[in-house]
């Protein structure tokens, strides 16, 4: 028990307010927009690393079944971009922003950490694979809580896979 009691929000704001709010903007987006995605997580014990880079190579990853899982998506419009002084043009596709609720996690019992890999169907018959750069932890800010109360869910931003980096499982 804490020698500060921190019952500043009991006032007008309660936990059953709070579960209630998660509750319902649960069911819009799981059961009203249902965007659902893969989450193919990194089995770090099997995974072999290479004891003088740190490093494994892309057809030495090992991962744990695929869960699904819901989520409020984002994806940037694409970038154009050049090199080699604009001489060269390229277009890269933009970052997807996953917002996903803290207690759907803990229900699934998963957690999405940096290098995992999502896949998000953005048609009927096209899959997409992203790499998981920022795992959305740091949860301490007032977007991510209610009130600045109590953290409610992450925002967890992946990079657009290229090439043959990964293909799901």
């Amino acid at each position: 028990m804490s020698n500060i009691p921190i019952n500043r929000m009991n006032r007008f704001f309660s936990e059953n307010d709070y579960n209630l709010h998660i509750t319902m903007a649960q069911e819009l987006i799981h059961d009203d927009l249902n965007m659902k995605l893969v989450l193919f997580r990194v089995d770090v014990s099997k995974t072999n690393i290479d004891d003088v880079y740190g490093e494994v190579g892309k057809d030495k990853i090992q991962f744990l079944p695929p869960v699904e899982f819901n989520g409020l998506v984002k994806i940037e419009e694409p970038k154009n971009n050049t090199y080699n002084q604009g001489i060269n043009r390229f277009n890269e596709p933009g970052n997807l922003y996953i917002s996903v609720y803290i207690k759907h996690l803990n229900d699934l019992d998963i957690d999405i950490k940096y290098g995992d890999y999502i896949g998000y169907s953005q048609t009927e018959d096209k899959i997409r694979y992203y790499s998981v750069i920022n795992d959305g932890k740091v949860t301490s800010d007032n977007k991510h809580t209610i009130f600045g109360y109590k953290p409610y869910y992450r925002t967890i931003t992946c990079s657009i896979v290229q090439g043959t980096e990964f293909r799901g499982i």
